[in-house]
């Protein structure tokens, strides 16, 4: 048995041993309060046990060990339906960003500890109502108050702010600069001043996203995390990392196992469904996205690991993934027939095909639009030449509203 093997087989060793308490029957009946709770137990369990923070470096509270240990023990992991949800953006951007370009080593190191054991969840506060896929069109403002600067405005989308104790933001600090080069990314306290949460309902039936309001909040200038001007550098660093981490290479739905299963489950014209060539086409199709976009992914993190930055593979990543979890899913619910019209608001996108199938949409929109996605992958992977752009080049405070 190899390194690999043997790593994967204690994982999942220890997995089965904590699913009765932390797993998918543990879960069942909690209120969001409540599973939230349960979440943070399970989060420390996985420190304890040397499960969280797999490939971040020792001197943060990491294991020191590389992506594909990770995802090894990720692809045991979403077989229990473990309460994780909370704090996947919060491991996933904004404190490996904070561990990047946090000025304060012993804040940093405090703050990254707390959030491996499921005490501290960070948020990310980008999209706004007039910028979303257009990050650099943010018109939140930060304007200079002493020795600190003054917030104003409004972000939106933001997931899992009504729970966060901190997050990262960008805004705009000079709007006679043109929209890319005006903007600056701090970090700020999610229960300061001020600070104005309010949940929003999806389609889906959960309010894991929020608006957040922010009326005359003042930070100082050591939660600056880049130079004056200089944010979109860092927002880009930041997103570059979301379109590998917010998704996997299942879109952030079922694992084909659970496909499989359904196809030798169910029948069609009297036999299983498994035996119908167009289903196996599917299903190879999937297993062979899967893990060209796994290896994308495992490249990008170890370029990360060494210190470069990854490419735009992420966009491909994210674009092709999401867009075949919907119609994998889309083709599961066919194949239940009416059973595939039922709808629980508490089951998991993770486990759950028509839950899949109703939030994958919302996949397809945070951390980049499908439509940027294909901008960014004709530009900088295929060399084709930009769209016109009438804003380039022009300061903000000029561009026509």
């Amino acid at each position: 048995m190899s390194d690999l093997e043997t790593y994967r087989s204690n994982a999942l060793s220890w997995l089965k041993s904590v699913a009765p308490q932390f797993g998918v029957a543990a879960r069942k009946g909690l209120s969001e309060a409540q599973d939230l709770a349960l979440g943070r137990q399970y989060q420390s369990a996985k420190f304890d046990a040397g499960y969280a923070g797999i490939n971040w470096p020792k001197d943060f509270g990491g294991q020191g060990l590389s992506h594909i240990e990770k995802v090894a023990f990720e692809s045991e992991e979403m077989k229990f339906g473990m309460p994780n949800g909370y704090f996947g953006i919060s491991l996933g951007m904004p404190v490996p960003i904070l561990m990047r370009y946090g000025c304060d080593a012993a804040f940093t190191k405090e703050r990254v500890l707390k959030a491996l054991k499921g005490e501290e969840i960070w948020c990310q506060l980008f999209s706004e109502p007039a910028g979303g896929s257009d990050l650099a069109g943010l018109r939140m403002k930060a304007e200079p108050d002493g020795n600190g600067w003054k917030l104003n405005g409004q972000k939106l989308w933001t997931s899992w702010a009504q729970y966060s104790d901190y997050g990262v933001i960008v805004v705009r600090t000079d709007p006679t600069a043109q929209k890319h080069k005006g903007l600056t990314y701090f970090w700020v306290d999610m229960k300061a001043p001020g600070v104005d949460v309010r949940p929003i309902k999806l389609a889906g039936g959960d309010s894991h996203v929020n608006e957040v309001f922010f009326d005359d909040v003042k930070i100082s200038d050591d939660h600056r995390m880049s130079p004056v001007g200089g944010g979109f550098g860092v927002a880009m660093a930041t997103l570059m990392i979301e379109r590998y981490v917010a998704t996997d290479s299942g879109g952030f739905g079922p694992h084909l196992d659970l496909f499989i299963s359904l196809a030798q489950d169910v029948e069609i014209n009297g036999k299983p469904a498994i035996q119908d060539g167009r289903i196996r086409q599917q299903i190879a199709r999937n297993y062979a996205m899967r893990n060209g976009l796994d290896a994308i992914t495992a490249r990008a993190m170890l370029m990360l690991q060494a210190g470069m930055e990854p490419g735009a593979e992420g966009s491909l990543n994210k674009l092709i993934s999401v867009r075949s979890r919907q119609k994998l899913s889309e083709l599961a619910i066919d194949l239940r027939g009416t059973d595939g019209l039922a709808f629980d608001e508490h089951a998991h996108v993770k486990s759950d095909w028509s839950t899949s199938w109703i939030n994958a949409p919302t996949g397809r929109i945070a951390g980049g639009a499908d439509e940027m996605l294909l901008n960014t992958i004709a530009e900088k992977i295929l060399g084709l030449p930009q769209d016109h752009r009438p804003d380039k080049g022009v300061p903000f405070n000029e561009i026509p509203a």
